[in-house]
């Protein structure tokens, strides 16, 4: 089963920059839009930033200007740069994307394991 596997989160202060990556485990034949999310504790997840295949892309209003979301489509890869961090970004960080596995096959919705990312004041 092919799985989103992300990297790069960590501690950082309050208006410091963390770089997020989120890579396929195995070979995907497509992949529509690719989003982040995050959830922190006590709230619900919540959709961060998205990107289409085509390159359009989509911020929350708590993030925008301050982060940037980016794509690799020949490597099915999505990254989000976050810049001027503040502690209201503190929460656990989740790729995600519709993937067709192989030619024809249904579309599957594709979830990473999460990264922590933790702004200290």
């Amino acid at each position: 089963q092919v799985q989103l596997v992300e990297s790069g989160g960590g501690l950082v202060q309050a208006g410091g920059s963390l770089r997020l990556s989120c890579a396929p485990s195995g070979s995907i034949f497509s992949i529509k839009a690719m989003n982040w999310y995050r959830q922190a504790p006590g709230k619900q997840r919540e959709l961060v930033a998205t990107v289409t295949s085509g390159g359009n892309t989509n911020y929350a209003d708590s993030v925008r200007g301050r982060f940037t979301i980016s794509r690799d489509n020949a490597k099915n890869t999505v990254s989000l740069q976050m810049n001027n961090l503040k502690p209201e970004d503190t929460a656990v960080y989740y790729c995600n994307a519709e993937a067709m596995l192989r030619f024809l096959t249904p579309w599957e919705t594709l979830w990473g394991q999460g990264t922590q990312v933790t702004v200290s004041s």
